[in-house]
């Protein structure tokens, strides 16, 4: 090879290496693309930060139940968390919620479901960075009222009776209290994790959830709620229309009385798992029309 064959072929390569710098560059800048144009759509309607979106699961459940939510709402620029809900106890629960609320700084959309939904109630009243309370298939529930007993109030609940749990002990348990699993096959009245509490999903997907379930202390079920943040804060509410959990009707009548913007959908109890775009939807419109 000679001095100008050498030459031209560094000339070459040099090109080559400046082109797939440039093609690096532009897709660095397009995988940005979305998350900048969304938090400039909306700083245009509503003039400020994003708020920070926090996901709050309920009982027999943890926080990969929001992992569709999630991807959906990261992917629109959101900055989200789903911290792990102790299930100890309505007190304990949203004392640790509280705290965590308290360690970010800037507007927060909190959003509960199921037992969440209890959780939420009273872990944000006060506060000023709480601007917006949504409700996914959850208890919306007023002062004094508890799990147990708007679970009974309207007919239709499939944990209705004490043949839906398994109970287990813990370490450290107040006398009389457990843990208590949803069983996974049926024992009537009760009709089996698939069917009650999972119905919609795929068989091999309830199968899993059931497996992996998180248990929640007994008495949670019969703590009393405090004064609702729902008072202060705007609310959404979205519901499955074939919740087998907590009575469509019930939800209905909690999200009335909490002047909540409502959202019915075809779903069963766990909508955010088989229905994440329409759930995201939902928290997407809490954020701006409170931002």
């Amino acid at each position: 090879m000679n001095i100008i064959q050498g030459m031209r072929l560094s000339k070459i390569r040099i090109l080559l290496i400046a082109v797939v710098l440039a093609v690096a560059g532009l897709l660095v800048s397009a995988s940005q693309i979305a998350p900048a144009g969304a938090a400039t759509a909306y700083a245009a309607r509503g003039g400020g930060p994003k708020p920070a979106i926090v996901l709050e699961h309920g009982a027999w459940a943890d926080g990969s139940s929001w992992d569709g939510v999630i991807q959906r709402l990261q992917a629109d620029g959101y900055t989200v968390y789903a911290p792990p809900n102790p299930l100890r106890g309505l007190a304990n629960d949203s004392a640790t919620l509280s705290d965590f609320l308290k360690s970010l700084t800037g507007p927060v959309i909190v959003v509960g479901h199921s037992y969440g939904g209890m959780v939420i109630t009273n872990a944000a009243i006060g506060d000023q960075n709480v601007k917006a309370l949504v409700y996914i298939d959850a208890f919306i529930p007023a002062q004094g009222e508890t799990a147990f007993g708007l679970t009974a109030a309207q007919p239709g609940s499939c944990v209705g009776s004490a043949n839906a749990f398994l109970a287990v002990p813990y370490p450290g348990a107040p006398a009389g209290d457990f843990d208590t699993y949803l069983k996974i096959g049926p024992d009537l009245p009760y009709p089996g994790f698939a069917q009650c509490f999972a119905n919609g999903l795929p068989a091999s997907q309830a199968a899993m959830l059931a497996a992996t379930q998180r248990p929640i202390a007994f008495s949670a079920g019969s703590d009393p709620s405090g004064i609702p943040a729902w008072q202060t804060i705007p609310s959404w509410s979205l519901i499955g229309a074939a919740d087998h959990v907590i009575p469509p009707a019930e939800q209905l009548f909690m999200s009335k009385r909490a002047s909540a913007h409502i959202t019915e959908i075809n779903s069963g109890h766990l909508s955010l798992i088989s229905h994440p775009g329409a759930v995201t939807r939902v928290i997407i419109a809490a954020a701006q029309a409170t931002g």
